[in-house]
C-alpha cells in the first residue's frame, strides 16, 4: 500500500480519519489505471498448458482393486476409466493401503512387469511429463520407465533413462517434445514381485513455435492467497476478492467493519479474458490475481478463520493442494502448527511469496519518520515481526533458514534502480522473465532485509536501496532463495502490489500499474515473474 511520505501529512490525515496512521499511503494523487500487465504480456508468451493430470483420486472405492480382474491372470490387463478417460492397467491396481506411497488418498501400484497405459491421445503434443514414484511399503527398490507413442500405441519409444524408486514419493521430469497426438505408458522394468507406487502424472502440451520461440509459461498452477492473518486490518486490503464483511480489530482498540474474502473469487475466473479489468474482482491486490488468471493460472483465497495446514487430507485447502502460497503483509503470528506446515510445504517443493511492510524498532513507539509500526490490529506484531518469527521460531530450523532477516526500519525509495545484474539464473527469471523486465522498485514506507548466506547460500538479492552496494548483504528490498526443493520470494513493501482499488473504506493507491516513474512494467513484471518462478512455471 502506498504511503504518505511527510509526517505532517500523516498527522492531518490521522486527525481526519482516525485510522490513516496505520495505512500505507503516499502524498500524491492516484494515477489512472493502465491496462492489466498480463493483457499485453500474454500475446508475447507461449503457454505450456497442463493438458492432462492423473492423481488416481477415485473417490471412496477403487475401480481396480486386484492386479488382474477379467479374466484373472489376463495378459491384456483391465481397462478402467479415470477422470473420464480410458486407461489399461496390467498387473497393476489403484490402492489406498498404509503402505501405498501417495499424495492424497490413492495411488497406482504395479508389480512384476506390469504397466499403465493411456488408451487415448492428447492432441496438443507433449513437451514435458512429471510423475511421482516410490517403492511400495518395505519392498526393495525397482526400476520403471516412461514410454510414449505418436501412432496410437502401435510403436513406443522410451523417454529418458530408467527410474529407480526410493522410499518416499519423488518427482521425475521427462522432456519429450513431440507435437500432434501422443500417449504414454509407464512400465515396471525390474524388481520382480517388488511393488512400486505411481502418482500425480502431469502432461504439459507442446503447441509448437517459431524459430525464436517466445518465453514458455506452464499454465494450471494453483495459487493460494492468504486472508487468514488479518491482511485486511486497518486501512489494508490485501485480498484478491471480498464479497462479505467481518469485524476486525484495529490498532486503536475495538473493531471495525472490513470486507471479508471468500475461498473462490466471484464472478468466476472463467469469465476473464485478455481485456477484463482488474475491477472484475474487489480487492486491493485483484490486479495480481486477475493477471495470473490471464496467464492461465488458478487462484483461491484462504479465508479468515481458516488454519494453514500441510499434509492434512481432510482440509480441502491444505497447502499440498497448491503450488504457491502468497501472504501479503500478515498482521497475526502464525501458530506453531502453521509454522511447521509452512516450513514443510516449502521444503517439499512449494513456493512461498512473503511480503512485509514498514515498522519501527519497537511496536510501542514511532520510527524516525514519525510513523507507527504497521501493526494494524494492535496485537504487538506487524508483518516484519511475523516473518522474523517464522524464520527464528518454527521448531524445525530456527536459524534464518531462508538466508535473511528483516530489519525493523521504515524506508522510502521512489524508485530504486539498484537492481541485480549478475548471472544467477533464478534471479534472471524473476527480473527478466516471461512477463517483462523489472528494472525499478518503489517503496513507500517499507522494510529492508539483511542477507545471511551462511545460513542459506542460495539467497540472492534482487533490489537494494540506491545508496547500498549492489550485490551486498545489506539494505535489500527484494530477494529470492530456495529451501529444500521449494522456493521463496520476499519483498519488503506492500506498495508495489497495491492496485488502488478494493475496500472503499480503506486508503488504497495504485502502485501496481499507475505509480510513475516506477510502475507500469516493473511492478507487475516483478510480482508476476516471481509468482511463476515460485510455481516452477518458468
Amino acid at each position: 500500500m502506498l504511503k504518505f511520505t511527510q509526517p505532517g501529512l500523516l498527522f492531518v490525515a490521522s486527525a481526519l480519519t482516525g485510522m490513516l496512521v496505520m495505512g500505507c499511503q503516499k502524498n500524491s494523487t492516484p494515477k489512472s489505471q493502465t491496462p492489466d500487465a498480463a493483457a499485453s504480456i500474454s500475446k508475447n508468451i507461449k503457454t505450456q498448458a497442463v493438458s492432462l493430470t492423473q492423481g488416481f483420486e477415485v473417490g471412496s472405492t477403487s475401480p481396480k482393486t486386484a492386479y488382474d480382474v477379467a479374466p484373472t491372470g489376463s495378459s491384456g490387463g483391465d481397462n478402467v476409466t479415470l477422470s473420464g478417460n480410458p486407461w489399461n492397467m496390467f498387473d497393476a491396481l489403484i490402492g489406498n493401503l498404509s503402505a501405498d506411497q501417495k499424495n492424497g488418498s490413492w495411488s497406482a501400484r504395479i508389480r512384476n512387469t506390469g504397466k499403465i497405459t493411456m488408451l487415448f491421445d492428447v492432441t496438443g503434443g507433449i513437451s514435458t511429463v512429471t510423475i511421482s514414484s516410490a517403492t511400495y511399503g518395505s519392498d526393495p527398490a525397482s526400476q520403471w520407465g516412461l514410454f510414449y507413442s505418436v501412432d496410437g500405441g502401435t510403436t513406443w519409444a522410451q523417454s529418458g533413462s530408467n527410474i529407480t524408486t526410493g522410499a518416499t514419493l519423488a518427482v521425475q521430469t521427462f522432456t519429450i517434445n513431440v507435437t500432434g497426438s501422443a500417449r504414454l505408458e509407464i512400465r515396471k522394468l525390474t524388481g520382480g514381485t517388488n511393488r512400486i507406487n505411481i502418482d500425480d502424472i502431469t502432461i504439459n502440451d507442446n503447441g509448437g513455435g517459431g524459430t525464436t520461440p517466445p518465453p514458455v509459461v506452464v499454465t494450471g498452477k494453483k495459487f493460494l492467497f492468504d486472508a487468514s492473518h488479518l491482511e485486511n486490518a486497518g486501512s489494508a486490503d490485501w485480498q484478491i476478492d471480498a464479497d462479505g464483511t467481518e469485524n476486525v480489530p484495529i490498532y486503536t482498540g475495538g473493531t471495525t467493519v472490513e470486507t471479508k474474502a471468500q475461498r473462490i473469487p466471484t464472478p468466476s475466473y472463467t469469465g476473464i479474458t485478455a481485456s477484463t479489468p482488474e475491477t472484475y474482482w474487489k480487492g486491493g491486490i485483484s490486479s495480481w490475481a486477475v493477471s495470473l488468471v490471464k496467464l492461465g493460472e488458478l487462484v483461491e483465497t484462504l479465508p479468515s478463520g481458516s488454519t494453514v495446514t500441510y499434509g492434512d487430507s481432510s482440509n480441502p485447502q491444505d497447502l499440498s493442494n497448491y503450488d504457491v502460497f502468497v501472504v501479503d503483509e500478515p498482521n497475526r503470528l502464525f501458530t506453531a502448527a502453521e509454522k511447521t506446515a509452512l516450513m514443510n510445504f516449502v521444503n517439499n517443493g512449494g513456493g512461498l511469496f512473503m511480503i512485509a511492510d514498514h515498522t519501527a524498532a519497537t511496536t510501542a513507539g514511532t520510527d524516525a519518520n514519525g510513523y507507527n509500526p504497521s501493526d494494524r490490529d494492535g496485537d504487538g506484531y506487524d508483518s516484519p515481526r511475523v516473518w522474523n518469527d517464522l524464520m527464528t521460531n518454527n521448531g524445525i530450523n530456527n536459524n534464518n533458514p531462508f538466508g535473511f532477516n528483516i530489519n525493523y526500519v521504515d524506508i522510502n525509495e521512489s524508485p530504486s534502480t539498484n537492481v541485480y545484474t549478475g548471472t544467477n539464473a533464478n534471479a534472471q527469471k524473476v527480473l527478466n522473465g516471461a512477463t517483462g523486465t523489472a528494472s525499478k522498485l518503489a517503496f513507500y514506507d517499507g522494510s529492508t532485509a539483511t542477507l545471511t548466506p551462511t545460513n542459506n547460500s542460495s539467497v540472492q538479492g534482487l533490489f537494494w536501496r540506491n545508496s547500498a552496494t549492489n550485490g551486498g548483504n545489506s539494505n535489500v528490498m527484494a530477494l529470492l532463495a530456495t529451501y529444500g526443493t521449494g522456493r521463496i520470494v520476499w519483498i519488503g513493501d506492500s506498495s508495489p502490489a497495491d492496485d488502488g482499488t478494493g475496500d472503499t473504506g480503506d486508503s488504497l493507491f495504485n502502485g501496481w500499474s499507475g505509480d510513475s516513474p516506477s510502475g507500469f512494467t516493473s511492478h507487475p513484471a516483478l510480482h508476476l515473474n516471481a509468482s511463476l518462478w515460485l510455481a516452477k512455471a518458468i
